[in-house]
């Protein structure tokens, strides 16, 4: 209580800006997200594709995979993402990834509390997040993945846990410009089980990425997981885009 009354003291006398416009932001569910860039993250609401996320629009049929994942063979099972990756939303996942701007975890807990029955789906799960390789984590100084199954598990009141039991022994490029079958290469024997990882079959895990883009490099994670003997394997994103 203390602490919320400190930020509410603080936010008067120096109030935050918007990570998306620059504006300031008044008193809202985002600290970092004025009104009407916050009215514009679109937080994932059903109906939506049940192997990646995605929201549909309009009519569809009953668990129908959306255009992202019809040529995708998943060797996960499900899939869920918070928001579409997209204005507000895209500036969000930038500044924590991008810019080191770990304020805005905060936030995006709050936009995985909104996201229907994400905390539900979350809850009770071995949170795995995507590993990066050791010379990307030392210029960055931290996982992203892991800080969002942080978040994710608050989302959820602490009701399941993170377990880092990945490594990532290749150093890839970037693949934000690759299609699907260039990342699936790029990719390749990228990922192994962490040094002393065991996983138990009886348990659910959850493999924890920031965004949906091809599928690839959860493909590939889940992958090595299902060799180590993981046999209940969903997925699960902070965006997707």
């Amino acid at each position: 209580m203390a602490k919320k009354i400190y930020r509410a003291g603080i936010d008067v006398l120096f109030p935050p800006s918007c990570v998306d416009c620059g504006g300031v932001v008044e008193a809202g569910w985002y600290r970092h997200l004025c009104g009407p860039c916050a009215a514009r993250l679109h937080v994932v609401q059903p109906p939506f594709c049940p192997t990646c996320g995605h929201p549909f629009f309009g009519a569809l049929e009953e668990n129908r995979r959306c255009a992202h994942c019809e040529t995708l063979a998943p060797r996960f099972g499900e899939g869920r993402t918070a928001i579409l990756l997209q204005g507000s939303g895209r500036s969000l996942i930038h500044t924590l990834k991008y810019h080191a701007g770990l304020h805005v975890l905060g936030d995006i807990t709050s936009a995985m509390r909104r996201a229907s029955g994400y905390a539900d789906y979350v809850r009770g799960a071995v949170l795995v997040p995507v590993p990066l390789h050791p010379r990307k984590h030392r210029e960055r100084r931290y996982n992203q993945s892991r800080l969002l199954a942080d978040c994710a598990v608050q989302a959820a009141d602490g009701q399941a846990e993170v377990k880092e039991l990945l490594r990532r022994i290749t150093d890839t490029p970037t693949q934000t410009h690759f299609d699907r079958e260039a990342r699936r290469e790029n990719l390749k024997n990228a990922f192994a089980l962490a040094p002393g990882a065991t996983l138990n079959p009886s348990l659910r895990y959850l493999l924890v990425d920031d965004v949906f883009t091809t599928g690839s490099t959860l493909n590939s994670c889940a992958a090595v997981l299902r060799r180590g003997g993981a046999l209940r394997l969903d997925v699960v994103t902070f965006g997707h885009g």
